[in-house]
């Protein structure tokens, strides 16, 4: 059966997101503040081990426009975090895939020693399961237990779908992953996507179907145990945010990534890391908040669509918290 829609998005208007301050319409545009930094992620590195068809941040296994991230590169913000005090409890690593990453279980076991919850955003694919790392992994549960969590992306519960975004030859490698980390008792959670109108209740049984068949432990009903995430295009038209849209959406800012997030990453060729409001804007130079967690209590103006579409109207966040 083919499960696959055809819809046609309208194009972005492009006098949109092009004022920090007003919207195309001259409305004052709406802005997030930092409330508190309860979860920090870093990227890892934007080199993937696949080229998926609609990567927000277009990792491959050629595109290195954010480098490998190091302990010593890590270890100042985890500094800054005691040091300050900070409610930091969550440290998240997203990539590219962070397995590709040579320095990600140092960086890991370096996190997970100072008393932080981690969370690694991963597909579960070779760069995972190569023994060095799953020794690794089976060492880092064994000291620190539950601490530690994988959220593996599985776009869709069937391998067609699958595959339509990851490619062919994904979704065994995909489930082998999540089996294994199953198996091993490692806490997990798996990321889907809601790029195909699918009814929730639809997916979250399809999912549940799927993780019983192959002995997954997870929960498809919990929401926490499968995060379905609203996709992200910066092609399609989506409305600008207003301070007015607080009221008229009964939105709090306050729910939103960016008033309790930061993400750390390294451009290619740059001397030291910068700080970004998120997880989304990764090479968006406007979203800059300085070199320390200590400059980047900025306010965030919600000026790129991925702040609207995924942020507000689509109520996503990326934390596991």
């Amino acid at each position: 059966m083919d499960n696959k829609i055809e819809k046609i998005d309208p194009v972005l208007d492009p006098r949109k997101f092009r004022n920090p301050t007003l919207t195309a319409d001259g409305n004052r545009r709406a802005y997030v503040a930092l409330k508190s930094l309860e979860t920090l992620w870093f990227n890892t590195g934007t080199l993937c081990n696949i080229t998926c068809a609609n990567c927000y941040i277009e990792s491959s296994p050629t595109n290195d426009r954010l480098s490998y991230l190091s302990v010593d590169d890590v270890s100042p913000f985890l500094d800054e975090i005691e040091q300050q005090g900070l409610p930091t409890r969550e440290i998240g690593f997203t990539g590219g895939e962070p397995f590709m990453n040579p320095n990600m279980m140092a960086i890991l076991e370096a996190t997970l020693r100072r008393g932080h919850h981690a969370l690694v955003l991963t597909n579960a694919m070779q760069p995972m399961m190569r023994p060095r790392v799953q020794a690794g992994l089976q060492e880092l549960v064994a000291a620190y237990g539950d601490r530690l969590t994988l959220r593996v992306s599985l776009d869709h519960y069937t391998s067609a779908l699958h595959e339509s975004e990851r490619g062919i030859g994904t979704w065994d490698k995909a489930v082998e992953g999540l089996r294994w980390l199953s198996a091993n008792k490692i806490s997990l959670n798996v990321a889907g996507r809601t790029m195909w109108q699918e009814d929730e209740n639809k997916a979250r049984r399809g999912y549940g179907a799927l993780f019983g068949r192959e002995g997954i432990k997870i929960d498809a009903q919990d929401p926490a145990q499968l995060i379905l995430f609203p996709e992200m295009d910066e092609a399609v038209d989506v409305p600008e945010i207003t301070t007015d849209c607080w009221s008229i959406l009964g939105k709090d800012p306050r729910d939103l990534m960016c008033s309790n997030s930061r993400m750390i990453v390294k451009r290619k060729g740059a001397e030291a890391p910068v700080v970004l409001p998120c997880t989304l804007l990764p090479y968006d130079t406007q979203f800059e908040l300085g070199a320390s967690l200590a400059s980047a209590e900025k306010d965030v103006s919600l000026n790129h669509p991925h702040c609207a579409k995924f942020c507000v109207l689509g109520g996503g966040s990326c934390s596991g918290e």
